[in-house]
């Protein structure tokens, strides 16, 4: 009945990578949308928040709540931006740091994984197709 219906498919597609996700991210203590935030903050100490939304394709108050949660964790903190005074910058915090090669070998192993379940070439094309499908819709 759905064969042909993109909100259907991908939204189970969605589910089923979020379940995979999330399972992985559980050893640190961080749902997968948090650990992409500390890994974006630790890959670029003081990145801005809007810079962070941008990069997640995230509204600007979800990335503010996820940094919250972050700094209440005392992973991340938050200090005024030089160039710009009502801009923060994000930065991680000795803790954060600690969760850096953790969070980088789950990333690294979750594309091995991914890669290794739906074949190199499918893997690749599959990627290709959601980035160019939502730089499409983000243009119109």
């Amino acid at each position: 009945m759905f064969e042909r219906c993109l909100y259907f498919n991908l939204n189970a597609l969605t589910r089923k990578v979020n379940r995979i996700w999330e399972s992985e991210f559980r050893q640190t203590g961080l749902s997968a949308p948090h650990a992409y935030v500390m890994r974006l903050v630790l890959s670029e100490p003081g990145i801005s928040q809007k810079h962070l939304a941008e990069e997640l394709h995230l509204d600007p108050s979800t990335v503010t709540r996820f940094v919250d949660a972050l700094a209440e964790r005392r992973l991340v903190r938050r200090d005024t931006s030089h160039t710009d005074r009502r801009s923060a910058a994000v930065f991680p915090t000795a803790e954060g740091k600690r969760l850096q090669k953790k969070l980088e070998k789950i990333g690294e192993g979750l594309f091995q994984a991914m890669q290794t379940r739906l074949g190199d070439k499918h893997f690749q094309e599959l990627v290709s197709a959601l980035r160019e499908a939502r730089s499409t819709l983000e243009k119109s």
